[in-house]
């Protein structure tokens, strides 16, 4: 099987854990946990937290 990143965090996500939420328009999101769910749903942007895979993109740290 494979593995999705998380639509908040990038987080890879093991096969049957985390949270699949579907929007109306057939907009397809992946969590893994309730606190990114909960940013997203804030409307919070990814780049602009600092523990987010994008965040850390952004603020030119590695992310190994």
């Amino acid at each position: 099987m494979d593995k999705r990143k998380c639509s908040f965090c990038g987080v890879a996500m093991e096969p049957g854990s985390g949270k699949l939420y579907a929007k109306k328009d057939g907009t397809i999101f992946y969590f893994c946990s309730s606190k990114c769910q909960s940013n997203q749903k804030l409307g919070r942007v990814p780049r602009r937290v600092e523990w987010t895979e994008a965040g850390r993109t952004a603020r030119g740290k590695t992310t190994e």
